[in-house]
């Protein structure tokens, strides 16, 4: 593996505090963000407030961009556009506090293509109405993937390595998740089932970097390494932080190209991952390490209790 950095000997460790009051004041805000979210305070998509969705076909291919225009010039601002693959067809959905979604969207979204593009031949093959119940399913429903994904992420962690791992795991996992709230929040991103794609995504992008710090924790450990845990796990992280630069460096040029040159549909998504891959390298350094090692040097004490032998704290 090619050395970025070198040998290092950053005291990370040494700077958990800091970076638990960090973490602390990001999960508030994501905390926040995900009340506000079933509130319906926050930018909610229509699959999670509900709306109409349209769906076209074109005599000829029309780019999402230039159907975006000619409907903001129609007087339709707030949309989604999702391109369907097989054939030259659009799927146009419309949140349920649009004017147009009450009878009227099947006739004014062909209505402002045509104005936009004359003789373009526009068909509506359907239009669906999304009630705002099935919204609150589809916000159940995230929970729940979410929940499970965190219940897998501390079966495998625990299995794989410790139960101590799993925890630590499980609250980088859940640190990185609120962080990705948090942001879309802040930012006045809307949080759609694309959003929800991307915390997964991320989910195991921030769970692989861990498992690579924690793997060298535990090789370490089994080495019996001369010092304390405290300089045992700086150590390990120290090992694996050119790999982690160099792996999270280049996914993140990778998101960013998406950024800039994705287009508008996949914005948002690309945002979330640049967010998401920022936090994943923060929390399996800042987040999982200290919190195994805080669970480590409980463990041994209470050994040292029982056995009256010093414990390397």
């Amino acid at each position: 593996m090619m050395e970025l950095l070198g040998k290092t000997n950053f005291d990370f460790i040494g700077k958990r505090n800091i970076s638990f009051v960090i973490s602390a004041i990001i999960s508030i805000i994501g905390i926040i963000a995900i009340i506000q979210m079933f509130r319906g305070a926050a930018n909610m998509g229509i699959d999670f407030t509900g709306g109409t969705s349209v769906q076209l076909k074109f005599d000829k291919p029309l780019a999402l961009a230039d159907a975006r225009k000619a409907l903001h010039s129609g007087g339709i601002a707030e949309l989604e556009l999702q391109e369907v693959k097989e054939g030259n067809k659009l799927l146009v959905k419309l949140p349920r506090k649009s004017a147009l979604v009450v009878g009227k969207a099947a006739e004014v979204v062909p209505a402002a293509l045509v104005k936009a593009y004359p003789g373009l031949q526009v068909v509506v093959e359907s239009t669906t109405e999304i009630g705002p119940s099935i919204g609150d399913k589809l916000r159940k429903d995230t929970i729940v993937a979410v929940a499970i994904s965190m219940l897998g992420i501390i079966c495998y962690i625990a299995w794989r390595f410790d139960f101590k791992f799993g925890v630590g795991a499980i609250v980088a996992t859940l640190h990185d998740i609120l962080a990705m709230f948090a942001a879309y929040y802040l930012f006045g991103k809307e949080f759609n089932l694309l959003f929800i794609t991307a915390v997964l995504t991320i989910a195991g992008y921030s769970l692989t970097d861990t498992v690579v710090v924690f793997d060298r924790i535990r090789e370490n450990l089994h080495k019996d390494l001369k010092g304390s845990l405290h300089k045992i796990f700086n150590t390990s992280i120290n090992e694996v932080l050119s790999r982690s630069i160099i792996t999270s460096l280049t996914t993140f040029l990778a998101a960013i190209a998406l950024f800039v040159w994705g287009g508008e549909v996949i914005h948002d998504f690309s945002f979330a991952l640049l967010v998401g891959i920022i936090v994943g390298v923060y929390s399996s350094v800042f987040v999982a390490s200290p919190v195994v090692l805080l669970l480590e040097q409980r463990a041994m004490n209470k050994q040292d209790a029982v056995t009256g032998q010093p414990v390397k704290a």
